[in-house]
């Protein structure tokens, strides 16, 4: 049966494409964090288990979702130049991405609606936000002339997202969001940013045509300090944000070890003349964003 199940097309797709695990472990984290922020916030000292719940499946779904959106956008680039990847080379269509996008919306609203309905509201704020991405805000010829406006456009989907899954918590309690919050949305905004700019900085070996990652773009010395600023910036809004909920002593810290270690690696990644490679620097965009929505929620709600 495991034999059957590894070689079903939806298997090979997430593996390559959206591997489940590794990325259900982050969002599970990013919406714990979302949860028990809000509930510390709120003076709520209990983990809500419908909304953790809630939060992280509507959440998983918005990753997909996205994923599912750059498959129609990159549709033409990637038969041009990456036939490789499994929807060109024929193992998923487009059609059967679009059915399990309107499965996956069907499933958020539902969830929305048992847990709490006005909660259906924001999330179709979310979805509207997510469509205007996938048409590129009918300024995509004029995005894509201008990467640095397409990233920082694109990134708002973050906090969007975070202010949906903290809303798992909040909404059914009161009206509005507890105060705080903001210093907590502004750091999900700059750890997407370290992590959109961590996975696309490369060494000269592995770029690959058509593919404009951000060491092509801007090169490989100012590509890791726009890293190390956005990742400065994230520790700054996390610290703001934890010294609400009594952790930031911690917070700076830790994340201020964490980004020492990071500018050494960007520093080796530079000077080394034979450098393996820009993995490096996506696994510790990948962990820095973890530690920080550790700190700011599951020891948080540990600590008070």
């Amino acid at each position: 049966m495991w034999n059957a199940i590894k070689q079903n097309r939806w298997w090979i797709y997430q593996q390559e494409r959206f591997p489940v695990f590794a990325h259900g472990t982050l969002i599970a984290v990013f919406s714990l964090a979302a949860v028990a922020y809000s509930a510390v916030l709120g003076g709520r000292y209990a983990l809500e288990l419908s909304a953790f719940a809630v939060a992280f499946a509507t959440t998983f779904g918005f990753f997909l979702l996205l994923r599912i959106a750059d498959e129609f956008k990159d549709f033409e680039d990637d038969c041009r130049y990456r036939a490789y990847r499994p929807v060109p080379r024929g193992l998923i269509g487009l059609n059967d991405l679009r059915y399990l996008a309107i499965i996956v919306l069907a499933l958020q609203m539902l969830a929305a609606l048992l847990l709490h309905a006005p909660l259906a509201m924001l999330l179709v704020l979310v979805w509207v936000y997510l469509g205007l991405m996938t048409v590129e805000f009918f300024a995509g010829s004029w995005l894509r002339r201008h990467p640095t406006p397409y990233m920082l456009s694109h990134m708002l989907i973050m906090p969007l997202i975070q202010l949906y899954a903290s809303a798992c918590d909040w909404l059914p309690q009161t009206s509005t969001p507890p105060a705080g919050l903001s210093w907590f949305l502004a750091a999900s905004y700059a750890n997407g940013l370290v992590i959109e700019i961590g996975r696309k900085i490369r060494v000269p070996e592995d770029e690959e045509p058509g593919v404009e990652t951000y060491s092509v773009l801007w090169g490989r010395k100012t590509a890791c300090l726009v890293w190390l600023s956005a990742m400065g910036a994230a520790g700054v809004f996390a610290s703001l944000a934890a010294d609400r909920v009594a952790v930031g002593g911690l917070t700076i810290v830790l994340l201020s070890l964490g980004w020492i270690i990071s500018a050494l690696l960007a520093f080796h990644f530079l000077t080394q003349t034979r450098t393996q490679s820009g993995k490096a620097i996506e696994t510790c965009s990948g962990l820095w964003t973890l530690a920080s929505y550790l700190l700011l929620g599951p020891v948080a709600l540990l600590m008070v």
